[in-house]
């Protein structure tokens, strides 16, 4: 991969995003998959400018190394994050819950290269028009919102679809994912929940416990009712009761969209099994260990690797 769009368009070692989830994609995350030769990424979440500025001045402090910042384009703050990203030099910046056509400019002569998640051939396209660098193909493998596609039926039709190169995100954790994320086309993947047992992830114990042991089957997708607002967690009993709430006859779009204020938060601050809303994706089955961020990094990278070399042999 030493050729690798991704990695020259960059400055990165190896092909691999991580995720930037809410409450948990901070700058010590950040910092240690940067410095283990991937992107770190911080989320904005519906963060403010200072706890964003905050965040970017601290990830310098522990690495000299590219890394970037995701913009949730629906927080209430886009604007003034959007600015901060921009003052700040970011070197990429990952957007979702939205078109980041707004502020593509303004990022664009700050230098940042602008790679949004996008869930349907469509987005990817829009994206491409609007000058993005590359696009992030999400699957519904996911954890947190996700769209209709799945991972192996999205990213070759966006592969098909643009010139720009495409990541795979989306039920990916080990080398076999990676590998064939590349087969299908993709030039890079994006990790989640592989990454939220990293050591360095501040998420609370339960939150970590709770992804160990999830198996094959242990999430579930609520807020598909209405179409808006589909989202991939762990299953509890903050979720069950979510899809009893939702599938009542009585309940209506906007009772649903207020049914989660404040979960993720009880989920990974707090570590509330019963009432937070643990975000994590149907790979969950395959994460079985705490480990450091360039142990995950090194060994999801070097499988990659020895199985595409070794792919011919399949024959």
């Amino acid at each position: 991969m030493a050729k690798n769009r991704i990695c020259e368009l960059l400055g990165i070692e190896k092909p691999i995003f991580q995720g930037g989830m809410a409450w948990i994609a901070d700058a010590n995350l950040a910092a240690a998959v940067s410095e283990a030769g991937a992107l770190g990424i911080i989320s904005a979440m519906n963060a403010d400018e200072t706890y964003v500025a905050e965040q970017i001045d601290r990830i310098r402090t522990l690495t000299d190394r590219p890394f970037g910042v995701n913009v949730m384009l629906m927080s209430p703050h886009a604007e003034q994050v959007a600015k901060i990203v921009a003052e700040k030099k970011v070197p990429v910046v990952t957007t979702g819950a939205g078109s980041p056509g707004k502020y593509m400019s303004l990022w664009r002569e700050a230098g940042i290269q602008v790679i949004p998640v996008i869930a349907s051939v469509a987005m990817a396209k829009s994206a491409a028009r609007a000058g993005a660098a590359a696009v992030i193909a999400e699957g519904q493998e996911s954890g947190g919102h996700i769209g209709e596609l799945t991972t192996m039926a999205l990213v070759p039709q966006v592969c098909d679809a643009v010139d720009i190169p495409v990541l795979a995100a989306g039920g990916i954790a080990d080398g076999r994912g990676m590998a064939a994320a590349f087969l299908l086309g993709a030039e890079g993947v994006q990790m989640g929940t592989a990454y939220l047992v990293a050591k360095e992830c501040g998420v609370h114990p339960v939150y970590k416990e709770m992804v160990l042991r999830a198996g094959d089957i242990g999430t579930v997708v609520t807020g598909r009712r209405f179409q808006a607002s589909s989202c991939r967690c762990l299953k509890n009993a903050f979720s069950r009761n979510f899809q009893r709430i939702e599938y009542d006859p009585a309940t209506t779009a906007e009772d649903v969209a207020t049914l989660g204020n404040g979960a993720l938060r009880r989920a990974a601050v707090e570590g509330d099994r019963e009432n937070g809303c643990f975000l994590a994706g149907q790979i969950s089955g395959l994460v079985r260990e705490e480990r450091t961020a360039r142990e995950i990094t090194d060994d999801v990278y070097n499988d990659c690797l020895q199985r595409l070399r070794g792919a011919s042999e399949c024959l």
